[in-house]
């Protein structure tokens, strides 16, 4: 757990609950917390998954990992200690976006399995959607529409997850997509079906 730095702070209650914007946008807050290896298709899904609620009235938006990483993360490096950090610091923005009745698409590889947990405590039940975004590595090379894994392979980027660090998948995510043989509106449509099936939309 980050320790608490800051002191003679105290928490303030809203006049306005988490209940009354909902109520407001027509449906409940959630997290889709996207995860999987670079270039899985994590950012395309859950744009698509964006897009289309939208086009359905939904409030909502995307955290993109790179995106996150050249504002409010900009400050941090790929290390273990950063990458934990990164996670934390989107977990409570994301809280804050739920809260305000918001889903919240977040697209991160998010490799370890305790810092996506520690978002998930972060939540009420039923309002942190692991999305285990699943196709290979030798999908991903394939792919590679940064020519990162090529980078990698050659020594040119050090730590990257999948070839020299490590990718814990999930091992209860609330869906897994089969990334390996499906298109992303396919998969996409997949997220909206568990979204209505579980009452969040």
């Amino acid at each position: 757990m980050t320790e608490q730095k800051a002191t003679n702070v105290t928490w303030h209650e809203h006049l306005v609950t988490s209940e009354d914007r909902c109520k407001l946008a027509g449906h409940k807050g959630a997290v889709l917390w996207f995860t999987g290896l670079s270039a899985c298709g994590k950012s395309t899904v859950a744009n698509e998954v964006d897009y289309k609620l939208n086009g359905q009235g939904k409030r909502t938006y995307v955290l993109d990992g790179d995106n996150v990483r050249m504002g409010l993360n900009k400050n941090l490096s790929f290390s273990s200690g950063d990458r934990t950090e990164n996670i934390r610091r989107i977990g409570e923005v994301a809280k804050l976006f739920t809260d305000a009745g918001v889903i919240t698409t977040a697209a991160f590889i998010s490799p370890y399995q305790a810092d996506r947990d520690a978002v998930r405590e972060l939540l009420p039940a039923g309002q942190f959607i692991e999305i285990y975004v699943n196709a290979s590595l030798e999908t991903c090379e394939a792919r590679d529409p940064k020519g990162l894994y090529k980078k990698a392979r050659a020594g040119e980027i050090k730590g990257f997850t999948g070839i020299v660090d490590p990718y814990e998948a999930p091992e209860n995510a609330e869906l897994v997509l089969d990334a390996d043989n499906k298109g992303i509106e396919e998969l996409a449509n997949e997220v909206i079906a568990y979204l209505k099936s579980n009452g969040i939309v």
